[in-house]
């Protein structure tokens, strides 16, 4: 009797350390491991840095993988002005501006064309370049790619069948050139690769804003 007794009364001190380390994973709700990877490589051309403070840098319009295609305006939008802030030496035209000049310009079909003929030959059109330099009053054009952007989840650890820790894997690939409109040149190119993961307890992946201004950071550190 009496060791039944004592068997009930000790299982619960037993389990106290259990459920208060239980406690203290749900309740910090904060992440527990974070990891970042990235590769940029870059290649300068021709662009100077004295010349890129003078003439300023417009962006045009950016192409994705299949899939991606609605990304292409926020991929632009973040960029830009990621590169405001960290190059206030810079005059930059957002895509938006960019784009509305083109507009005002009558210049949307022979724009349209530039992109189209560029994603078969990666060349683009030297007189159509210099028209949207001239109504931006700018030199050098920015075009970035997408190459692809995912998010993964993944359990980690669980107690009692209950989850406890996810993995939020997000993988970025993004390109960035720049065009020199007075020759037609590519001046500047690099290329990103950024891979992310965080344990965590929350459901709260890496946004695409947030991996895009990381890769941003890396690239436009690069430029001269």
């Amino acid at each position: 009797m009496n060791a039944t007794i004592q068997s009930s009364t000790r299982s619960p001190v037993l389990a106290m350390p259990m459920i208060a380390v239980l406690a203290m994973w749900l309740l910090s709700g904060c992440s527990t491991d974070n990891q970042l990877h990235s590769t940029t490589q870059v290649r300068v051309i021709n662009l100077e840095s004295q010349s890129l403070q003078a003439s300023g840098i417009a962006f045009i319009t950016p192409t994705s993988v299949t899939g991606q295609e609605e990304d292409k305006q926020a991929l632009a939008l973040v960029f830009s002005e990621a590169l405001k802030r960290a190059r206030p030496d810079l005059r930059v035209v957002p895509l938006s501006e960019t784009l509305g000049a083109i507009n005002m310009a009558g210049l949307s079909g022979e724009y349209r064309k530039m992109l189209e003929d560029s994603r078969l030959s990666g060349i683009f059109s030297r007189d159509t370049l210099q028209k949207v330099s001239q109504i931006t009053g700018v030199r050098y054009l920015a075009q970035l790619k997408l190459g692809g952007f995912q998010q993964i989840k993944q359990d980690r650890w669980g107690f009692l069948g209950i989850r406890m820790v996810e993995t939020e894997s997000t993988s970025l690939r993004l390109y960035l050139q720049i065009l020199d409109a007075e020759n037609g040149t590519i001046a500047w190119e690099g290329a990103q690769e950024l891979t992310a993961s965080i344990d965590t307890l929350k459901n709260a992946p890496i946004s695409f804003k947030i991996a895009i201004e990381q890769s941003a950071k890396e690239l436009i550190a690069r430029l001269p």
